[in-house]
């Protein structure tokens, strides 16, 4: 493999001081929120049921189809390929179906690379119309009506339906997680905003509904001011849905029934449901209220301490133009963000939820599939230093078909249903996990774990919690019943081959330091730079299990650095890879990993790794973005793959007037972020 670049950049990850302002309000340089001291993998080593017999225990998951929409789902006992033993079973031959391309080399290049053979396409771009009456971007005197009307800014999770009786169109639908300030406006002051840059800010956060339309040669193009077309923002009505809602926690002036709540913000990570729904989730959204410090009530104070909130004036200074952003005006406006929401794509009037039922944290995904009995599950990470990860299994089964009843139905799922959170247990004597990533003597990180309940309807199982204090303030709820710390979960995906779920772990600089907890056989590593993917196995292959088998698929990182490990497979035959943060499968059953915040000096990317089979492991590079770059939301098809480009040219010292990236449109234009498609120069499938 290529040599690796000399690490650069002062922040986790390698990230810009730039991004970590406006993404999620410098997390990782303030207190770790969870300061419950709950115990780690390491603390509990039990003789009970193993890894390896669970894996042996049932049956693997196969591919239903709902909607229109192909998703996850239940069978029966069936035979699956046989595990690959750590370190044995690889012949290196050729790569998986999939996987066959040449792989990017690690770079810094200011352009998106992709493989030789494959071309790419800027499908839509920040400020590009979406809805009738969007004039021409123009970054100079964008306004907030306009803003309104076009793609939004730092487009992040990206979902892709089939659109009903049109042929050769889709229905994408993206994320807009954050705003860049500095990036977006000449002349800017974040010291004092305008209205009207405020009120841009606002339009440019949410989500957009998009049809798109495939052309002569596989080339993708947007259809601007389709009747489908949807912009949602900040300022969007949402009703507040299942259990928590009308709480007295969720109530304000605005909304004394605790019902409504105006926008969505941060929404990062997805999913999209059997039923043809998308999800997103709510991510860092702590960072946009301000005066916590304020707060004198001990309560409410430590409340909103454990979400992050503990500072003075925001970062953008949006409670000078809107109370509601003033914990000390509004104390509860906090509450009603944090979830995850559900939008149907296919109904442009239809009013999106926030599904309270799910919990509240910082929601980094909502991957959902089906139990062989046809009830939901939803898997969900925090991404926080020492936070959890969550499961959600529905009460009530899924209808089939599109009837309006069905659909009625089905809408109503995601707020009745039992909520939980993990707890891993290691299967190797404590003093094997030292903190330097040296696997343990049995081969491999490993273990078992269990889903401990915390509501369900209005029932807590959480003592000294009522259920709705359970879903408002689940961070707490799971302090309580010793849920297990973990180095950021971000995305998390069941493969539609195996069932088997990933979770992609970032990093986690505090891992091992003086007051927080030291290295587990789940988080190998001390100071944890370059994060890891976990593979979970539910009891029997049964997604509403409450025991599960696991293990670290990927250390990732340098593959000269014996802490990494990628499933056995010969490190001097994979692509470096570092900080995992989006995940998706190929049509072939592939893992593809999206990075954020390389710490390994060279640009983010796209990777593809085999999860079976005689190449289970090999990790292969596919794609890099533009330098200060993210990629993100990644939908890898038969013949294309889609890619949101978030934050390019985002280094420390850039701005509009100075720009550090041309890309996209080249010298003397906007920096913007974008949606990017790559396909094959002649028209094939993608790897093979």
């Amino acid at each position: 493999m290529p040599k690796l670049l000399p690490f650069v950049g002062s922040h986790p990850g390698g990230r810009s001081a730039l991004t970590c302002r406006y993404r999620c309000g410098d997390a990782c340089f303030h207190e770790v929120p969870n300061r419950s001291g709950n115990e780690y993998v390491g603390d509990v080593i039990s003789g009970a049921l193993s890894r390896r017999s669970m894996l042996a225990a049932g049956a693997v998951a196969t591919v239903a189809a709902a909607t229109g929409v192909t998703v996850v789902g239940q069978a029966p006992p069936a035979a699956a390929a046989p595990a690959v033993p750590a370190g044995r079973g690889h012949r290196h031959g050729r790569p998986a179906r999939g996987l066959r391309f040449a792989p990017v080399a690690p770079n810094t290049e200011d352009a998106v690379v992709v493989p030789a053979g494959y071309e790419q396409d800027v499908l839509i771009r920040w400020g590009d119309p979406v809805l009738a009456g969007a004039p021409a971007f123009d970054p100079e005197n964008q306004t907030a009506a306009a803003q309104a009307r076009q793609f939004g800014y730092n487009n992040d999770y990206l979902a892709v339906l089939d659109l009903p009786r049109e042929r050769n169109r889709q229905v994408l639908v993206a994320n807009h997680e954050y705003t860049s300030e500095e990036m977006m406006f000449p002349g800017y002051d974040p010291e004092n905003p305008t209205r009207e840059q405020v009120e841009i800010a606002w339009a440019a956060h949410g989500m957009s509904v998009l049809v798109t339309e495939e052309h002569r040669g596989g080339r993708l193009a947007a259809v601007p001011r389709h009747p489908l077309n949807r912009r949602v923002t900040a300022t969007t009505p949402f009703e507040i849905t299942g259990p928590a809602a009308g709480s007295e926690l969720l109530r304000t002036t605005a909304d004394p029934e605790g019902t409504r709540v105006l926008g969505t913000l941060n929404n990062c990570g997805g999913g999209v449901t059997p039923w043809g729904t998308v999800l997103s989730g709510e991510e860092n959204f702590n960072q946009y209220f301000a005066h916590a410090d304020r707060v004198t009530d001990p309560a409410t104070r430590e409340r909103l301490a454990r979400y992050g909130m503990s500072g003075g004036a925001s970062g953008r200074r949006w409670e000078r133009f809107d109370d509601r952003f003033d914990l000390t005006r509004e104390p509860n406006e906090a509450n009603r963000f944090g979830w995850v929401v559900e939008i149907d794509p296919l109904d442009p009037d239809s009013t999106p939820r926030k599904r309270t039922a799910l919990g509240r944290f910082k929601h980094e995904a909502a991957t959902a599939r089906l139990t062989r009995d046809g009830r939901a599950v939803l898997y969900m990470g925090d991404d926080e230093r020492f936070d959890y990860f969550y499961k959600f299994v529905s009460t009530e089964r899924m209808r089939r078909g599109d009837s309006r009843w069905a659909r009625e139905h089905n809408l109503r799922l995601l707020d009745e249903g039992t909520l939980y959170v993990a707890k891993f247990t290691g299967d190797s004597p404590a003093e094997e996990i030292d903190g330097d990533g040296a696997l343990p003597e049995d081969g491999a990180f490993d273990g078992r774990g269990e889903w401990i309940r915390l509501a369900e309807g209005d029932r807590s199982f959480v003592d000294g919690m009522t259920a709705e204090e359970v879903y408002v303030f689940t961070r707490l709820a799971a302090d309580r019943v010793g849920a297990t710390t973990m180095d950021r979960p971000e995305d998390v995906e069941p493969s539609p081959r195996t069932g088997k779920v990933y979770v992609a772990l970032t990093n986690n600089k505090n891992r091992g330091r003086e007051g927080h907890p030291a290295a587990d056989e789940a988080n190998p590593r001390n100071a944890n730079k370059h994060g890891q993917v976990l593979e979970l196995t539910e009891f029997r292959h049964d997604a509403a299990a409450t025991r599960f088998a696991w293990r670290l698929f990927l250390v990732c990182g340098d593959p000269e650095d014996p802490s990494t490990y990628f499933a056995g497979f010969p490190k001097e035959k994979v692509s470096p890879i570092s900080c995992p943060d989006n995940i998706a499968f190929d049509p072939y059953g592939n893992l593809w990993l999206a990075t954020d915040g390389n710490a390994l000096g060279s640009n983010d990317g796209l990777f593809g790794v085999a999860v079976r089979g005689r190449n289970e492991g090999e990790v292969r590079q596919f794609l890099t973005v533009p330098k200060g770059a993210e990629v993100c939301g990644p939908v890898v098809g038969e013949n294309r793959v889609l890619v949101s480009v978030q934050h390019p040219g985002e280094v420390d010292g850039a701005s509009a007037d100075h720009p550090a990236s041309t890309w996209p449109d080249g010298p003397g234009r906007a920096v913007r972020p974008a949606v990017v498609a790559v396909r094959a120069k002649d028209g094939g499938d993608i790897g093979c």
